[in-house]
């Protein structure tokens, strides 16, 4: 794919990385945008790397050539999640790569019949990425959290495996 910048997913390293990921979330909003309501504000090293060590989750982050880490995804079972990009990184692709690299690995290397997300109805940038790629909606869930006296509705999207 010579459309997309080149980006690699390498296994997520706690101590080099959750002091970096807390600085691409640097609001309750942003990271209730980013986790919905599994972490506590502020975000911190601990949490990072207890979130990390669950049992059967997976994690990644994305890595660009010259650049360096660039976003951040998992997988807990079936459910992709935690997906992110830098915000200095945004609006170059980079979220479509990373999503496009994680549906591969879930269907190749963990070799899962489906995969699963929930994102913010709201947040029609990552809405998009995952309609391009095939996910389709399964479910809205409306007014699942308040955020600042404002409702916010969850929609569950799902992609079945070719090979499936």
């Amino acid at each position: 794919m010579t459309d997309q910048p080149a980006l690699t997913l390498r296994p997520f390293h706690p101590s080099e990385d959750t002091p970096l990921l807390r600085t691409w979330v640097t609001s309750r909003t942003a990271l209730l945008t980013w986790a919905g309501p599994s972490f506590s504000w502020p975000l911190d090293d601990a949490e990072l790397t207890a979130y990390a060590a669950e049992p059967g989750r997976r994690t990644w982050t994305a890595v660009s050539p010259g650049a360096g880490p660039v976003g951040h995804c998992s997988f807990l079972g079936t459910r992709l999640g935690r997906v992110l990009i830098a915000p200095a990184a945004r609006g170059r692709g980079l979220g479509r790569h990373l999503v496009s690299l994680a549906v591969e690995r879930g269907f190749g290397e963990l070799a899962l019949p489906e995969i699963s997300l929930g994102v913010w109805a709201h947040n029609t940038a990552a809405l998009r990425i995952y309609e391009k790629l095939g996910f389709q909606t399964v479910q809205v869930v409306e007014d699942v959290e308040e955020v600042d006296g404002t409702p916010w509705s969850a929609v569950q999207m799902t992609l079945r495996s070719l090979h499936g």
